[in-house]
């Protein structure tokens, strides 16, 4: 699998074959601390998790990745959920493959996702244009941030 340069840092990723037979590849991940599949997907996630954890300062343990929700009575998966230091869902991520732009679908997908979790942050990201805004609840609206802030200044 050619893995695309993507608009991160780079990060030291731990790489293995996949020994189910098959020719594809698997990364460790740093907050389930297990290896998955590679997807395009999981390439990009796996990138968004090494930015949040070494260049935002998140702590690992206030990340969870794939959570499970409910949207209109059907179960759905967030890539990652950001908690606050009271637990609280905090910045939720909505991740793609490079190969998908970030779309009004994809914003809004995140945004029914948030029906449920409640957030005050989203971050959409394909690798190649990652997007964070900040939601206002009671006024029903939101504003794009110029970057994701930092855990300190959260």
């Amino acid at each position: 699998m050619e893995l695309p340069k993507l608009h991160f840092p780079e990060y030291k990723f731990k790489l293995r074959a996949d020994n189910s037979g098959g020719q594809s590849l698997k990364i460790f991940d740093i907050v389930r601390g297990k290896y998955v599949r590679l997807t395009p997907e999981e390439w990009v996630r796996q990138h968004v998790l090494h930015f949040l954890i070494h260049d935002r300062h998140y702590p690992r343990s206030l990340i969870g990745v794939e959570k499970r929700v409910v949207v209109n009575r059907l179960e759905r998966r967030v890539d990652i959920l950001v908690y606050n230091s009271g637990l609280e869902p905090f910045i939720l991520v909505e991740c793609k493959s490079p190969q998908i732009k970030v779309t009004q679908e994809v914003f809004d997908q995140a945004a029914r996702y948030n029906l449920t979790v409640n957030v005050p942050y989203f971050v959409l990201s394909n690798g190649l244009d990652t997007f964070c805004c900040t939601l206002d609840h009671n006024l029903k609206s939101y504003k794009f941030l110029e970057e994701v802030p930092f855990y300190e200044k959260m």
